[in-house]
C-alpha cells in the first residue's frame, strides 16, 4: 500500500514537471519557426495545464479503467471550480471578464450537459462522440483566436521567450524528456490509483473523482493561486474555465477516439455531473454587479467541495 502511494506521488510529480518541460520546449521550438505567439498560446501552452488529465485519461482508457478516465475529467472540473476558485476567491478579489461570464462559463455548462447526454445514451462515450467533442473544441479555439484578433485578452498563460542558450538540440531534448515524463507519470498514476482502489475496496470512479482529480488539477491550482496573489484575478478565472473546456472537449474527446473500445459510462456519474453543473451555476450566482466573486460565495464553494468529497467517500 505504502509503495503504491509513493508511486502515485511520483506519477503526479512526473506528470506536472513533464508538462512544464514539454510546454517550454515545444513553445520555444515553435517560436524559432516564427509561429505567432497567439497560435502557440492557443495550442501548446493552453494544452499544458490539461496535459496531466489528458495523459491519465488516455492511459486509463487503454488499461480498461474507464472509471478513472471519466472520473478524472469530471472530478477535475468540480475541483477546478469549487476548490480552486473557492481558494483563489478567498485569497483575493476574483474579477471575471464579461466574455468569460456571458459566453465561456455558459459554454462549459452546455458541453457538460452534452457529455452527460452522450454518456447516458448508449452507456458509453464512443469514438463518434469523441469526434463531436473535438469539432466543438476546434470551434472554441476559433473563438479564442477571434477574441485575440479583436484585442481581447483571452487569459492564456504567458508564452515562454527564447534566449541565446535555447539551441534547437537542447529544446528537442526537453520535448522528448517532457513527453517521456508525461507517459511514465500517467502509467504510474493509473496503476497506483487502481491498486489503491482495489486495496480499499472502492471503485475506480471514486479514485478518479478524488485522488487522481486533485492530483492532476495541481497545475491549475498553482497557476490560479499565483495569479490571485499577484492581483491578476481575471487570469485565475480564465485559466480555470478554459481548463474545464479543454478537459471535456480535448481530453475526453481524444481519449474516446484513441481508446480501442467505447469508454463505459457508469450511471453513478450522473450525480457527479449534476454537481459539476451546479458548481458553475453557484459560481455565476455569486458574481456581483462589478463582475467580482463575492467572498461569501467563494467560502460556500469551498465548503461545498469538502461536503461533496465527504459524501462520495
Amino acid at each position: 500500500m505504502i509503495w503504491n502511494i509513493v508511486l502515485l506521488v511520483v506519477g503526479f510529480i512526473l506528470l506536472i514537471k513533464g508538462a512544464d518541460v514539454f510546454v517550454e520546449g515545444a513553445s520555444k521550438v515553435a517560436a524559432k519557426f516564427h509561429i505567432p505567439e497567439i497560435v502557440i498560446g492557443l495550442t501548446i501552452v493552453a494544452f499544458g495545464t490539461s496535459a496531466p488529465e489528458a495523459a491519465v485519461s488516455i492511459a486509463s482508457a487503454y488499461k480498461g479503467t474507464a472509471g478513472i478516465a471519466v472520473g478524472n475529467i469530471i472530478g477535475s472540473n468540480i475541483c477546478n471550480v469549487l476548490l480552486i476558485l473557492g481558494v483563489s476567491g478567498i485569497i483575493g478579489s476574483l474579477k471575471v471578464k464579461k466574455n468569460t461570464l456571458k459566453f465561456e462559463t455558459p459554454f462549459v455548462i452546455v458541453i457538460t450537459v452534452l457529455l452527460l447526454f452522450l454518456g447516458i445514451n448508449g452507456e458509453s462515450v464512443s469514438r463518434f462522440d469523441g469526434i463531436i467533442l473535438l469539432i466543438l473544441f476546434i470551434g472554441f479555439l476559433s473563438y479564442l483566436y477571434w477574441l485575440s484578433k479583436n484585442g481581447e485578452d483571452t487569459s492564456l498563460d504567458d508564452v515562454p521567450e527564447l534566449d541565446e542558450n535555447d539551441t534547437f538540440f537542447k529544446l528537442m531534448i526537453m520535448i522528448v524528456l517532457g513527453i517521456a515524463a508525461i507517459i511514465l507519470g500517467s502509467n504510474l498514476t493509473v496503476d497506483a490509483a487502481s491498486s489503491i482502489a482495489k486495496a480499499f475496496g472502492v471503485s475506480d470512479r471514486i479514485i478518479g473523482l478524488t485522488i487522481v482529480a486533485i492530483g492532476t488539477s495541481l497545475p491549475e491550482l498553482m497557476t490560479s493561486v499565483s495569479a490571485s496573489l499577484k492581483g491578476k484575478n481575471d487570469l485565475a478565472v480564465g485559466n480555470i474555465i478554459g481548463s474545464n473546456i479543454f478537459n471535456i472537449l480535448f481530453v475526453l474527446g481524444t481519449a474516446s477516439i484513441v481508446s480501442p473500445i467505447p469508454i463505459p459510462f457508469s450511471i453513478n456519474f450522473i450525480f457527479d455531473f449534476v454537481i459539476a453543473i451546479a458548481a458553475l451555476v453557484v459560481f455565476v450566482l455569486f458574481i456581483n454587479k462589478d463582475y467580482c466573486l463575492r467572498k461569501i460565495g467563494a467560502s460556500i464553494m469551498l465548503a461545498g467541495y469538502f461536503a461533496y468529497i465527504i459524501y462520495i467517500i
